[in-house]
């Protein structure tokens, strides 16, 4: 096998379900709510509906809500529910079930649930519930006939940050795909990232980068018009992959926009129960630095900040000042105008430095919505495990390939063969992809080295032509190819996030799959752990904690990094081998 990088090993605590009733019958909507900020327990309540209860109690389906749950029992408009109707959606999922009254509701709400769950549309369908509701009735249902009456309306905007490119232009596809009876969208859906600028129509929901909107807001935008304006009318923030995006080099750029939208919500609520003389200059407080650890008490400094820098006397400026206790009494209750929905098919919990961890402490009050495997083993998935050595991972790497399964594919899809193959590094994609050629399997490559052209390009390609899709863990998280049948763990997983992305790339949306993971004598230990988590319907990232454990026991029977060396050019080997033997048989 090829050498394995060392990554970050994150740890999960176990979901623990607290099974509450809903209203099926009442159509919700979205009203301000109270925030309190007071001490209180870090026990939440993780809603799930009593439709996935009954589904969970009765085990006849593992992706779809009960029969007697249908869009119309969770509040959606008729004209939304027609929309879903005619793109496949006749029903909502479990995740879509248990989520869609949280979010109607006005709850900040968070999302975790397996891959291939339904999420996407768990928040897109409230949020187009929300956006038409606000609208008065029209007779022509169509985007470009609007009423004057509705021009005049305040806008309100839904914004879905996405940690990639690609995953923006996807949620927009999948949005634009939902559309009136005449055909058209039902709502205007906008990217805002790579080279796509800010849309001259307003739009009423813009899917972005943190990195993106950050530029257009701060650089684009010298006189700050754009900026409060916009920050003003978003309504709705959503976060998915909200594991990735508050972690690591998208944690500063996130926080620093919830400081943005929740200073909003501050300023509003002021000026709705104080009417103050002179506005605050919200700008003000984007443009100071974040501190992630101090992010609360940074919050208090910058409205001190903003209200000196409104033109006050110094006199002014000391009082509000000598204020600031006062001002942290009065900012524990204040009036909610924007709702924050995070989404996650991973959430790392244990530890302030996780996603879990950054959520449990901004937000304390939020709603929590748990799927039914979240990070266990997922019951229409097949799998397969094969030891293989230096000598035999060739041949069981094309045995694999050529190995066809039996899937539920849709009768559009028949005839379409579609194989995931997984490696750890750029270079070890390049290498497998080297064998397969060679042994005369065309297959395409995804890695980060490619450009972004190549990538959409082969992504595109395996998606409507099917075939063998080589790549890293960046093609693992986020990317909705349908009707996936096989996934090849060619190298095996180095963290359980990425173990729990690859495997749910197959079995999607309540169709069943295959993955066969190889394995040598490095990651027995850790493979045997796994399974056994999986026999026990257990977390999987538990058997990944122990994988240092793992490691010293490797040390002690003599293996380690240089037999991982061998390997890797062990395989180069065979991949040359089996070109130079099909060029042979060629001549």
């Amino acid at each position: 096998m090829i050498l394995q990088r060392s990554l970050p090993i994150l740890t999960f605590c176990n979901p623990k379900f607290l099974l509450i009733p809903f209203n099926l019958s009442s159509p919700a909507s979205f009203s301000p709510l109270i925030s309190r900020f007071h001490h209180r327990s870090r026990a939440r309540i993780r809603a799930l509906s009593t439709a996935v209860a009954a589904a969970a109690e009765k085990e006849t389906d593992t992706f779809f809500a009960d029969q007697t749950v249908s869009w119309s029992s969770l509040g959606i408009t008729d004209k939304l529910s027609r929309a879903l109707t005619a793109i496949g959606l006749n029903r909502p999922s479990l995740i879509q079930a248990a989520s869609i009254p949280s979010i109607l509701v006005g709850n900040d709400v968070v999302v975790a649930a397996e891959t291939g769950s339904g999420k996407t549309h768990g928040y897109l369908v409230p949020l187009f519930h929300n956006h038409l509701s606000t609208t008065t009735t029209s007779t022509n249902d169509s985007v470009d006939s609007i009423s004057d009456e509705q021009v005049n309306q305040p806008h309100r905007i839904s914004l879905v940050l996405c940690p990639n490119v690609m995953l923006c232009e996807q949620v927009v596809r999948m949005a634009s795909c939902i559309c009136d009876d005449n055909g058209e969208p039902l709502l205007r859906v906008a990217a805002v990232c790579g080279r796509q600028g800010w849309p001259v129509n307003k739009p009423n929901i813009i899917v972005s980068t943190p990195a993106a909107l950050l530029n257009y807001l701060h650089a684009i935008d010298p006189e700050r018009r754009r900026r409060a304006e916009f920050i003003r009318d978003v309504k709705h923030v959503v976060f998915d992959e909200a594991d990735m995006l508050l972690c690591g080099s998208f944690q500063n750029q996130v926080i620093r926009l919830i400081n943005m939208f929740r200073f909003d919500e501050k300023v509003l609520s002021r000026a709705k129960n104080a009417s103050p003389e002179k506005s605050l200059d919200m700008e003000s407080e984007s443009s100071i630095p974040v501190d992630i650890e101090n992010h609360q008490e940074m919050e208090d400094e910058d409205e001190i900040v903003d209200e000196a820098d409104s033109g006050d006397s110094v006199e002014e400026t000391e009082a509000i000042v000598m204020k600031k206790r006062d001002w942290r009494r009065t900012r524990e209750i204040y009036e909610r105008s924007k709702q924050y929905i995070f989404v996650a098919a991973t959430l790392p919990e244990n530890g302030k430095r996780t996603a879990g961890g950054e959520l449990k402490r901004l937000f304390p009050d939020a709603t929590w919505v748990s799927g039914l495997y979240l990070h266990r083993h997922n019951p229409r998935l097949e799998q397969k495990w094969i030891e293989v050595t230096v000598d035999t991972q060739v041949d069981v790497l094309i045995d694999a390939v050529n190995h066809k399964c039996e899937t539920s594919v849709s009768s559009s899809d028949s005839g379409l063969s579609r194989t995931m193959v997984f490696a750890n590094t750029v270079e070890a994609v390049e290498a497998i992809a080297t064998v397969l050629r060679g042994a005369g399997i065309e297959c395409y490559c995804y890695h980060s080295e490619s450009s972004l052209e190549d990538r959409t390009r082969n992504l595109i390609d395996f998606q409507q032509k099917g075939g063998i899709f080589v790549c890293t863990d960046a093609a693992a998280r986020g990317t909705d190819i349908p009707n996936v049948s096989h996934v090849i763990q060619a190298e095996f997983a180095t963290s359980a996030v990425d173990f729990l992305h690859r495997v749910g790339r197959t079995a999607r949306a309540g169709q069943i799959g295959l993955v066969t993971s190889m394995y040598n004598e490095s990651n027995r230990d850790l493979v045997a752990a796994v399974r056994q988590a999986g026999k026990l319907c257990q977390p999987v990232e538990k058997a990944f904690s122990r994988k240092r454990s793992f490691r010293k026991k490797l040390k002690k029977r003599g293996g380690g990094k240089g037999e991982k060396l061998v390997e890797d050019r062990q395989l180069k080997r065979e991949g040359e081998r089996v070109r130079n033997k099909g060029t042979a048989i060629d001549c």
